[in-house]
């Protein structure tokens, strides 16, 4: 792997974020098949968040198992970021081949962090792990999607200067148009 597996990033906590005496360590690193239990675990927690339908935990397992396994051995699918062991966030990722300006790309499909570690920096930590591993590898940019509503998450994209782009339109293909495509 051209990439190093992981990163520490010391963050001091949301209730006093001028105190190091009262900080943790986010640990951040390219999931492996080893990581499948956390990852998981930590997908399930997403959906439940989202206000989706629970994760069956057996098929959220045997779907991380096949994804850190078999897929994509030469690109990495998702960090994660441990807090005291724990598994606390996660980015899903794709990186995309160049078009017209031959300029390889991220794309963050999910930043999820844990609600009892929100605002307190593993966000940020799952950024700059990625955005070291863009610079590192001569990826120029990442690109994301946020949902309209999600003021949270808009709010924390402003302030590590993400830029909103107008230029292009979401659209998605899937169920009955998959089909007939």
């Amino acid at each position: 792997m051209a990439w190093p597996r992981s990163v520490r990033f010391r963050w001091a906590t949301r209730s006093s974020p001028n105190s190091w005496a009262d900080s943790w360590t986010v640990d951040v690193r390219w999931a492996t098949i080893e990581d499948a239990t956390a990852l998981a675990a930590i997908l399930c927690e997403m959906a439940e968040h989202y206000r989706q339908p629970p994760l069956d935990a057996d098929r959220a397992l045997s779907a991380a198992r096949k994804w850190l396994g078999e897929e994509s051995p030469a690109y990495p699918h998702f960090a994660l970021a441990f807090v005291d062991g724990e598994v606390s966030g996660l980015a899903s990722v794709a990186i995309a081949h160049p078009g017209i300006d031959l300029e390889r790309l991220l794309f963050l499909k999910d930043l999820f962090v844990c609600e009892k570690v929100r605002n307190a920096g593993v966000g940020r930590a799952l950024i700059g792990f990625l955005a070291d591993h863009c610079l590192r590898e001569g990826i120029g940019r990442i690109d994301l999607t946020s949902e309209d509503w999600n003021e949270g998450a808009l709010r924390f994209y402003d302030r590590l200067g993400a830029e909103r782009h107008g230029q292009k339109v979401f659209l998605r293909l899937s169920g009955e148009a998959l089909k007939s495509g």
